[in-house]
């Protein structure tokens, strides 16, 4: 199980280290601290956002989770700095990641 089979199925998982259970991003098999290997964590993770734009109808943010886990997300509402959002949807397209936060 990788994060890029995941993420292409739908699903955001969160890759961490078994050993010293370090939050590993980019996503990674092994980790950059200890080097052990890591596994997937999946659920509901929430995340801030940081910073936003608008571009058209379409509101893009800078979202980070679990205090070191920055992307890019869309966003169709009127995002707020600060706000707590959850990923609505995610996938791999064309070659290319993308989210979307409630």
């Amino acid at each position: 199980m990788s994060f890029e089979s995941e993420l292409s199925k739908g699903n955001f998982c969160i890759p961490e280290c078994i050993k010293c259970q370090k939050t590993v991003w980019p996503p990674s098999e092994f980790c950059d601290k200890c080097n052990g290997k890591t596994s997937l964590k999946s659920g509901e993770f929430e995340g801030k956002i940081i910073e936003y734009s608008k571009q058209n109808k379409d509101y893009f943010c800078m979202v980070e989770f679990s205090n070191s886990i920055r992307l890019m997300a869309r966003m169709n509402e009127v995002p707020k700095r600060n706000q707590i959002v959850k990923i609505l949807k995610c996938g791999i397209s064309k070659g290319n990641y993308f989210f979307q936060v409630i």
